[in-house]
């Protein structure tokens, strides 16, 4: 059994997670400006390719063949067209409304995770997982309202986005009994980029300046050290002790969205993104005491 993390353990955890929530809401802005020029599907092309080649740089001398291995190549497969379809869909939906309210739909996600870990993974569910499903479903009308910001494509790609990351987590979480974590990571961002290379030639557009070219390339970067930040953040610290602190990403993506583009949510929305964040805060506090 692995020993209790420490308080200074626990708060360096702590810290890499709201570091790496950070890179993924900048990740996001990003992406959203550059969708004024360029097509999301490239775009998500280009965040994963440079993913996957700051993976090479760190860990290939190291790690050599070992980041291919793996004893589940069906399982790492599926794991990596969920994580292309679901940057497929977020990042259209970025593109097509408001970042900080469709960041907001996302974060349904985890508590979507809890319920599909207690069907399909026979875990414990923690008291009032139904209340905090329901309540999110309530948060999520309330941002997507009729006559509200996002109500439209908009929001229907952000849940769909949610639902593709609720099978990768769940994969995710299966893999790491038997697979290498680095591995795992690597493999994952190869599949991605191979199948969003296959329609690249359809929506192809030579970048017009080089400064777009350095942003797509710290996309990646920022993708890729986000990830990296919350393995060694789950090195030092307990998953239940993190949990709490993943949705500082949709926290983030406020002032991302205010200074990038002008737009915070109206009052209808913030409530909403509440509602989302304060239930799936209670569900990990919850499963933590548990």
């Amino acid at each position: 059994m692995n020993p209790e993390p420490s308080v200074s353990q626990a708060r360096f955890g702590i810290l890499l997670v709201v570091i790496a929530s950070m890179a993924f809401a900048t990740l996001d802005g990003l992406m959203k400006l550059l969708s004024e020029r360029y097509s999301p599907f490239m775009l998500g092309w280009a965040r994963h390719f440079f993913h996957v080649l700051v993976i090479l740089l760190v860990f290939g001398h190291s790690v050599g063949r070992g980041l291919l291995r793996t004893r589940r190549p069906l399982a790492q497969f599926v794991r990596g067209c969920m994580l292309a379809l679901s940057a497929i869909f977020f990042f259209n939906a970025v593109a097509l409304q408001p970042l900080a309210e469709i960041t907001g739909v996302f974060s349904i996600a985890p508590v979507l995770i809890t319920v599909a870990a207690v069907w399909f993974m026979g875990e414990r569910a923690p008291r009032g997982t139904a209340w905090a499903l329901a309540i999110s479903l309530v948060g999520v009308a309330l941002i997507v309202r009729p006559g509200g910001g996002i109500f439209g494509w908009g929001a229907l790609l952000a849940l769909l986005a949610a639902f593709c990351s609720v099978v990768f987590v769940l994969l995710t979480r299966s893999l790491a009994r038997t697979e290498d974590t680095i591995a795992t990571l690597f493999i994952g961002g190869v599949v991605a980029s191979l199948l969003l290379a296959i329609g690249l030639p359809f929506v192809w557009e030579q970048p017009q300046h080089w400064t777009d070219v350095l942003l797509m390339v710290l996309i990646g970067a920022l993708g890729a050290a986000g990830h990296l930040l919350l393995l060694r953040a789950y090195r030092v610290a307990t998953a239940s002790t993190l949990a709490p602190f993943s949705y500082a990403h949709t926290a983030f993506a406020l002032p991302v969205g205010l200074v990038l583009f002008g737009h915070f949510p109206d009052g209808w929305s913030l409530i909403g993104i509440a509602l989302i964040v304060g239930t799936g805060v209670i569900m990990a506090l919850r499963k933590a005491e548990r």
